[in-house]
This record gives C-alpha cells, sequence and structure tokens, in this order.
C-alpha cells in the first residue's frame, strides 16, 4: 500500500512516516501549527493511490463510501459534514437518517454529484473513483489495512477536515484503550494461537491485518502468518492441522463451522474455546477506524469468559 500523506507550504509529510517514526512528531507539529492558521488555505492530500488531491479549503461537504470512513470522520468531529454514505455505513447512528449512495461496486454517480460533496472518501478498488477523476469531484481512496494505515488515515482524514491535532489525539486514545484491554488478558491465556475468521470461504485475518496487529497487541497469538497476506483465504485442510487454540468469528458463522468437512476434529469446537459476536459487534470488530478499542474489549471479554470456564 502506498503511503498517504499531506502536502502543506510546499513540503510533503506522510502521515505513515508519522505513525512508524516518534522522531516525525516535530514536523507533525509544525504541519498543525501553519494548518491552524491558515484553515481556509488549500490543502493537499496524497492518498493510497499515490495521487495529490487538491482542495480549496477544509472539506465541509462530504461523501463517506466506506463504513470506517464514516467512523473515522464521526470521530474527528465531522458529522455533521457527511451528506452521504454507502449502505453499509450504520455508525455512529446518526449516519442513518443520510442519502444511501450504493456500496464499492455500484457506487450511484448521479446521486454522488446532486449532493455537491468538495470531498468524496472511498475504499482504493472502488469503480466509482475513476468517474469522480473525470468529473473533478476531489475524491480520497483510503483503505486501511493494519493499525499503522489506521493512524496514516486518522491524519489524513484530520488534516481534510482542517484539524490536523484531531487526528494524533483520537490515535492517542484508541491506542491506549487496546494498551488497557491487553492488560486484562488473562495470563493463561496469552500466547495462545487463534483463528479469526473474516469469511465462510474461509478468509481469516492474518498476523500482518489490523485485526492480526489487535491480536498481537493483546498477546495473542494467530495460525495465520503475515507472510500468507493480510486477509488471505485458507484452505479448511489448513485450518485443522493449524489447530487454533481459540476461533473468533460470527456468531452464525460458528454455528455452521460444525458442519464443515473435517471441522469436528478442531478441538477449539469440541471443547467450546470459541467467541461467537453478533452482527454488531462483529461490525465493530471488522472496521478499521476508531471502534478498535470497543475491538479490543470484546475480544479480552471472551477471552476472560474462557478462561473462567477453565476454572
Amino acid at each position: 500500500m502506498r503511503a498517504a500523506g499531506v502536502r502543506m507550504a510546499g513540503a510533503i509529510l506522510t502521515t505513515t512516516a508519522v505513525g512508524l517514526c516518534a522522531a516525525a512528531e516535530p514536523a507533525m507539529i509544525a504541519a498543525t501549527a501553519s494548518t491552524t492558521a491558515t484553515t481556509t488555505a488549500a490543502i493537499d492530500l496524497v492518498d493510497d493511490r499515490g495521487r495529490t488531491v487538491r482542495l480549496a479549503a477544509p472539506a465541509r461537504r462530504i461523501v463517506s463510501l466506506l463504513p470506517s470512513s464514516t467512523e473515522t470522520v464521526c470521530a474527528l468531529g465531522g458529522c455533521d459534514r457527511l451528506v452521504g454514505v454507502d449502505r453499509f455505513s450504520n455508525w455512529p447512528p446518526q449516519v442513518e437518517r443520510l442519502p444511501r449512495l450504493g456500496g464499492l461496486e455500484d457506487a450511484q454517480v448521479e446521486r454522488i454529484v446532486a449532493l455537491k460533496p468538495d470531498l468524496v472518501l472511498a475504499a482504493s478498488s472502488a469503480r466509482v473513483l475513476d468517474r469522480l477523476d473525470a468529473l473533478r469531484i476531489p475524491a480520497l481512496a483510503l483503505e486501511p489495512k493494519t493499525l499503522d494505515d489506521i493512524r496514516r488515515v486518522l491524519d489524513t482524514v484530520a488534516m481534510a477536515l482542517g484539524d490536523p491535532a484531531a487526528g494524533q489525539a483520537e490515535w492517542h486514545r484508541l491506542s491506549a484503550r487496546i494498551d488497557a484491554a491487553a492488560r486484562r488478558v488473562p495470563p493463561s491465556m496469552r500466547g495462545q494461537r487463534t483463528y479469526f475468521e473474516v469469511s465462510s470461504a474461509p478468509h481469516a485475518a492474518g498476523a500482518g491485518s489490523f485485526v492480526g496487529d489487535m491480536l498481537a497487541r493483546l498477546g495473542m497469538g494467530n495460525i495465520v502468518p503475515a507472510s500468507m497476506g493480510v486477509f488471505p483465504k485458507l484452505s479448511p485442510e489448513y485450518i485443522v492441522r493449524a489447530q487454533p487454540q481459540v476461533i473468533f468469528a460470527s456468531d452464525a458463522a460458528l454455528r455452521e463451522m460444525p458442519k464443515r468437512p473435517g471441522w469436528p476434529a478442531l478441538s477449539a469446537l469440541r471443547d467450546r474455546r470459541t467467541c461467537a459476536f453478533l452482527p454488531n459487534a462483529y461490525d465493530t470488530l471488522v472496521r478499521p477506524g476508531p471502534r478498535l478499542g470497543e475491538a479490543a474489549d470484546l475480544l479480552v471479554e471472551c477471552l476472560r469468559a474462557l478462561d473462567e470456564a477453565r476454572r
């Protein structure tokens, strides 16, 4: 994934660099001060396609075509600037009343144009991006796949809103909540090998994904190494051979797992070392955005319950 960033005062500051290197923070502070002093100035942002997107001023009419972007805008105080969202955005509750503009493959361009947005946020793979570019509607492709990506996206969206300090503040809040959750993981559960299912294909959250990053922060293992990709499709046999000690999945998927060929051999299923999440909770777990602190709490609550059941 390319590094998104922001270009201001003639110098580019990559938000990934800020996320990975504490030494970059003084530069971030300098850019923040510049933005605060000129909140009406044009802002150049670099998205995950490597394209520079110029905003004439901080965005005031935003269309979000990705649930995690919707949640990020709202967490940064910009919920009232949203004028439309994709069909899957369902948090926070106030976005439910906004116009629904389709999804990744079928975003409704004519309706987006009619809303006169000054910024559209979309996934890198969204088909609508090329048409928005042709119509000269500013569009940022932002698709966080890791925790570092989430930090970068928080910074980039905060810049787009004209409040760059908000990105760093939100990241610190989120990171502190994950750390607090990690301290509550029972010692007996630490290091156990987990399987986190993201679809029944089956696709899993690999160690290099934001879910994998969060599991690592909680001190948990992962049967899917980073070398296999972010959300790889696995063979059912791979999972049976790996014998995860704990399984995380949606409630519906977990109820169906014993019917899969060979899966009754999974000791985690037989011994009910599983965490089943209802739809709202599962949404929280798989949205790469500001609710991951809540997601960490959900995982830890289940791990504590499993630990208690073993006694």
